[in-house]
């Protein structure tokens, strides 16, 4: 009432100011005379009321506008995103045709090689690296000619058995879809790189049939340790979208339900813990694997053709000595996980050697689906060893190893909500967690930049990408980390003094003698002559 009561008041003292004046043709022109959206602006309440209204009508414009082109981006991705997956199917259903399929490993890389060097250049290795750099490096800026090329090459890779993922190329499909329709449209700046993230969840989405996970992992996957929430709604719109227009065109979804979980308890959330570190020990193998094969492909000794034919060569050999299960995408091995099947411990060792060597040895793909590989793996022999359930930490280890080797804990903690259901969400955050910090400034995307330290007493370079990062400790004062390290210092030098004193306590002058060999108590008199020595007597000596 008082508010009401106040702004009758003002309303009386400002409608008067606006009654028409009298004729200027008897009192010439009034100096009073303002006009009305002047009077208003310039009056407190009103033009604060004004405000607020231009600001309330921008926001509803802004989500209409990012709500029909985010729709408008998820369709085309959806769409395309179907149809490459259905080729995918198609490749390793050739696959199949023969058990011996992956002798052409060496040619069938020289073909992949050859397709995305002539057809499509710089858009080698996996897929979701390369959009990371073009959004960091050229503002989202992709070209749509080179994304057949990339996808022909994945589906060659995977017809003749490459150990790669298809979310790459579907995300880089899907940038270059959006990128196109930025030009079209004339967006520019911040916009153009909202529509290409939009993008990245989208193909996420429609590949995982994740939508919620998908949204998130397009904001979070561009910094390690930064959310782009001013992207959030047109991600999430994206990502629904994709994921319905793929749906409804008849892609079926991997989903399992875990229903078996352990009641809380503090020995389970300690084995919790420990199986996050032991994911992100994992985590940290992958991204070395793949940082070694990097290093090996770039030497300058034999041509593209050579190095196709020699990565191909050993995933054959490979395969023949260990086995098939370890090309493709393996999605048949990660079911096995989460049901009875007999799967080596040593499974993921070799995941990530056949991915690193796939991906940087001529094949084309994406490195998502290797990692689901590893992670699934991974917790299986993780849940062996300490008697635990497998399916549970199948599904945990899916999750922690998508955190810890991409840096993105909010969307794998999600994913594995719409992925294995809600009973499971709080033990895959702790894993997830963990799993992240332990991997340190490192990923298998070294395009991402830098946002914050993972810890304060590690010193790193915030806002370069991570391939750039250089680190060292610092332990700082009153710490726990300072406190051990002091502690084991001095432990250490205790343990040399108490040494040295046992040394000198105990000379035996015939070693000496014997083999010309200055014993500890001698070299000090050499170099003190002032030393008390020791009244004991040598050992062996008579009292």
């Amino acid at each position: 009432m008082w508010q009401a009561s106040r702004l009758v008041n003002d309303l009386t003292r400002v409608v008067p100011l606006m009654a028409d004046s009298p004729d200027d043709s008897e009192l010439g022109p009034s100096p009073r005379r303002v006009p009305l959206l002047t009077r208003i602006r310039s009056h407190k309440t009103l033009g604060r009321i004004e405000t607020e209204f231009e600001v309330e009508s921008v926001l509803f414009i802004s989500v209409v506008k990012w709500f029909v082109l985010a729709s408008a981006a998820g369709a085309m991705v959806g769409i395309g995103a179907t149809l490459f997956m259905n080729a995918v199917v198609w490749a390793e259903t050739l696959r199949g045709f023969h058990r011996l399929s992956h002798v052409l490993l060496p040619v069938g890389f020289v073909v992949s090689a050859a397709i995305v060097k002539y057809l499509a250049p710089g858009a080698e290795g996996h897929g979701t690296e390369k959009i990371i750099e073009g959004i960091h490096r050229r503002g989202g800026q992709f070209s749509l000619r080179v994304m057949p090329a990339r996808l022909v090459a994945t589906f060659v890779t995977l017809a003749v058995g490459g150990s790669v993922g298809r979310q790459g190329p579907a995300a880089q499909f899907g940038t270059a879809l959006c990128s196109a329709l930025a030009r079209v449209l004339r967006l520019e700046g911040r916009d153009r790189r909202k529509l290409v993230i939009c993008g990245i969840s989208a193909g996420f989405a429609a590949v995982f049939g994740t939508p919620v996970a998908g949204a998130i992992f397009g904001i979070e996957v561009l910094f390690c340790g930064r959310v782009l929430y001013e992207v959030l709604f047109p991600a999430f719109v994206a990502g629904m979208t994709a994921y319905h227009v793929s749906s409804a065109l008849g892609i079926a979804y991997f989903h399992h339900p875990i229903e078996f979980v352990p009641e809380f308890s503090e020995l389970f959330f300690i084995t919790i813990a420990v199986a996050g570190l032991f994911f992100g020990l994992c985590s940290l193998a992958a991204i070395e694997g793949l940082a070694i094969a990097r290093k090996a492909s770039e030497t300058r000794r034999v041509g593209w053709v050579g190095k196709a034919l020699i990565g191909g060569s050993i995933l054959a050999v490979l395969a023949a000595v260990t086995s098939t299960r370890y090309l493709g995408t393996g999605y048949a091995t990660i079911n096995e996980t989460f049901e009875a099947g007999d799967i080596p411990w040593y499974a993921f060792l070799l995941k990530i050697a056949f991915a690193s060597i796939t991906l940087n040895f001529g094949g084309s793909g994406g490195i998502l689906t290797p990692l689901f590989f590893v992670g699934a793996t991974a917790g299986r022999s993780f849940a062996t060893l300490v008697h635990a359930h497998p399916a549970t930490f199948a599904a945990i280890g899916m999750v922690a190893l998508l955190a810890g080797a991409t840096n993105t804990p909010i969307a794998s903690t999600i994913m594995a909500v719409e992925l294995f259901g809600s009973d499971v969400a709080a033990y895959a955050a702790g894993a997830c967690a963990i799993s992240f910090l332990i991997t340190g400034h490192r990923s298998v995307f070294p395009a991402q930049v830098l946002s914050f330290r993972k810890s304060s007493s590690i010193s790193a370079e915030v806002g370069r990408e991570l391939e750039d990062v250089h680190t060292h400790v610092h332990p700082r004062d009153h710490t726990v980390l300072s406190t051990a390290l002091r502690m084991t210092e001095s432990v250490g030098r205790a343990y040399h003094r108490l040494d040295d004193r046992m040394h000198a306590r105990t000379p035996r002058p015939s070693d000496k003698v014997a083999s010309g060999v200055e014993t500890t108590s001698a070299a000090r008199e050499r170099d003190d002559p002032d030393e008390i020595p020791s009244d004991d007597p040598p050992a062996g000596s008579e009292q």
